[in-house]
């Protein structure tokens, strides 16, 4: 299923032909070659590709924790996820494990070792209020308070320095042989459009959350230097869809990826409506992507528990390629698999073992659509 080498999609007067802008590197001018590259494969390899990603996979599953060579997803696949998810909550206070009991010197090396095996990193942030003290659910915000100017503004900036650190400690041994930054998609502040983060629609104004967003951005790349990161805008689909997704949208010069968290819920989970729903916002964001010329990705779905058995092939991969333009996503995240004993009931979104779906997620890793770790072509390697 691999490629062996990867163009880019499009010459300029392709791009012109269909709509699309050329493609011409991430936001960032200083981005490393690693980062370059992998902006550009992905863009090239979301024309005919869909990489399969998993929460946390690398740090426990349903029932175990921190088992060296274990994933729920490669023992039901045979293969590790394309992409990795991280969370860095925790991380602003200099803690030493993230908010789901994850020690960041065990993710660190986690991430170098998927990067090593040519997967994806990206991480999120579920950064705590800081107006008030709470964690990120504590929704009495003032976003203000840690803009420029604001009284804790010091403060944020302290928290974005502590990410800088960690950003700038993610070394790995480059396609070149040489050590290199591990690149990462950074999608920070993600789910705008709703309203149970304490920067989502309800507690900022679509001014002050594009203002929280390029500062941070101009703040890691010009002042911090960091350059190993692409920007992923992740807002969520709610019931009016991708209505409100542009409301809050900081500029094409400050996102490289335009996301979607959108998760398929019961009872309707696996119906006609449900799969033709996401379909229809897929073919908005792919569309809305292109012709930004960003990298277009589910950025977070699944289904909670999956109790459906055939779910894979009968909802999440209609609704995935169904659709010849909303079939065109970079990647798809599938959320974590709590540890049943640790967390004391079930919550995941992966099957394991001897889960119902197990032998459908199987024959879903199976799809010529679908990429799995062992699938990937080179991606830190800039296209010929």
């Amino acid at each position: 299923m691999a490629c062996t080498c990867l163009c880019l999609y499009a010459s300029r007067s392709q791009a012109q032909r269909t709509g699309e802008r050329a493609v011409s590197g991430p936001i960032d001018p200083h981005a490393t070659t690693e980062t370059r590259a992998l902006f550009l494969n992905l863009r090239s390899l979301a024309r005919s590709h869909v990489l399969l990603g998993h929460q946390d996979d690398l740090a426990y599953g349903h029932d175990w924790i921190g088992e060296s060579g274990r994933s729920d997803v490669k023992d039901v696949a045979g293969s590790y996820p394309a992409v990795y998810g991280w969370e860095l909550g925790g991380l602003e206070h200099d803690k030493t494990n993230n908010i789901d009991g994850v020690p960041f010197a065990d993710m660190r090396r986690w991430i170098v070792e998927g990067y090593g095996r040519g997967a994806v990193i990206t991480i999120s942030w579920h950064m705590d209020n800081l107006s008030s003290g709470g964690n990120a659910w504590d929704t009495t915000s003032n976003v203000r308070a840690i803009l420029p100017g604001g009284l804790k503004h010091r403060d944020f900036v302290q928290w974005l320095d502590r990410f800088a650190s960690f950003a700038n400690d993610l070394r790995a041994r480059g396609p070149s042989g040489t050590e290199v930054l591990v690149p990462v998609i950074f999608r920070p502040f993600h789910e705008v459009s709703g309203s149970w983060f304490w920067w989502g629609a309800s507690h900022a104004t679509d001014d002050d959350y594009r203002a929280l967003w390029r500062f941070t951005v101009d703040y890691l790349r010009n002042e911090k230097g960091v350059h190993n990161l692409l920007y992923s805008y992740a807002p969520n689909a709610d019931g009016a869809g991708h209505d409100h997704y542009m409301n809050a949208y900081p500029g094409d010069e400050y996102v490289d990826v335009l996301g979607y968290d959108e998760y398929f819920r019961p009872p309707h989970a696996g119906d006609a409506d449900a799969v033709v729903a996401m379909s229809a916002h897929l073919r908005w964001l792919v569309t809305t992507a292109e012709s930004k010329a960003k990298i277009p990705a589910l950025t977070e779905t699944g289904y909670e528990l999956i109790p459906d058995s055939t779910w894979w092939t009968s909802a999440l991969l209609p609704a995935i390629k169904s659709d010849s333009i909303g079939r065109r996503i970079a990647w798809v995240l599938l959320w974590r698999n709590a540890n049943r004993a640790k967390m004391g009931r079930d919550h995941f979104y992966a099957p394991y073992k001897g889960q119902a779906s197990a032998a459908d997620f199987a024959r879903f890793r199976r799809d010529p659509l679908m990429m799995f770790e062992s699938d990937l072509p080179p991606l830190y390697r800039l296209p010929r």
